[in-house]
């Protein structure tokens, strides 16, 4: 029964819209735990290195290796998919209730951030597809040594277009994350306009923490702070 209510409540609009603001907020933070990780890049190759192998061991012996590992991947996945998939519906019931094209566009009370969720939401999407042919399966990267992500990943940074890429692609999380950061909690019911500050001073935080500290990573290689 359970199972069918959520299915009616996804039929609709807002059911959709709370799917893409759960989904969404499995995603943030994702981005902040792949972040904090991530900086270990800095303390060398040892530390980095060992903090990836941890994430494989992780829960061992009770789970065995890379399980909880792949539970994770699953439940990103999932959650990646239903963000896309509702955001595609919500566009088109979007297009569908305005059939006939503004002559001229007026972006009144709209942000800058929330006019590219769309096409910034794609070049997300397209970001992630290259960053896993990257780093994680070794198809796209020349340079793919299994087992030394320290290598791998400065490998992949020192080819500028893939770093340029990689800070285009930041940018547009920045923004959509600024935008549906805050947004996010309206949908949900739990908060009110009165709160509109705190929420959105709190998504500007995110946003900028995010973005500032993957951008970082490429800067450096390309800079040789990692080398």
């Amino acid at each position: 029964m359970a199972a069918v209510g959520v299915l009616t409540l996804y039929r609709t609009t807002i059911g959709k819209k709370v799917a893409m603001a759960v989904s969404g907020m499995i995603g943030i933070g994702f981005l902040l735990f792949h972040l904090y990780g991530n900086l270990k890049v800095y303390q060398g190759r040892e530390a980095f290195n060992a903090y990836a192998e941890g994430l494989r061991t992780l829960g061992e012996p009770v789970f065995g290796y890379s399980h909880l590992l792949w539970v994770a991947r699953l439940v990103l996945l999932t959650a990646l998919v239903v963000h896309v998939v509702s955001a595609v519906q919500l566009t088109r019931i979007d297009w569908a209730g305005r059939p006939k094209a503004y002559a001229r566009k007026k972006h009144l009370h709209t942000s800058y951030a929330a006019r590219t969720m769309r096409w910034g939401g794609a070049i997300i999407l397209l970001f992630i597809t290259y960053h896993l042919l990257d780093l994680t399966f070794g198809v796209v990267n020349p340079g793919y040594v299994p087992g030394d992500v320290y290598r791998n990943f400065v490998a992949s940074f020192q080819n500028p277009l893939t770093a340029a890429f990689y800070i285009l692609a930041n940018l547009m999380v920045g923004l959509h994350i600024y935008h549906g950061g805050w947004s996010m909690w309206y949908t949900l019911g739990l908060s009110d306009y009165r709160w509109s500050p705190i929420f959105r001073g709190l998504a500007t935080v995110i946003a900028l923490v995010i973005a500032v500290g993957n951008i970082s990573f490429p800067l450096a290689v390309l800079t040789g702070v990692v080398r």
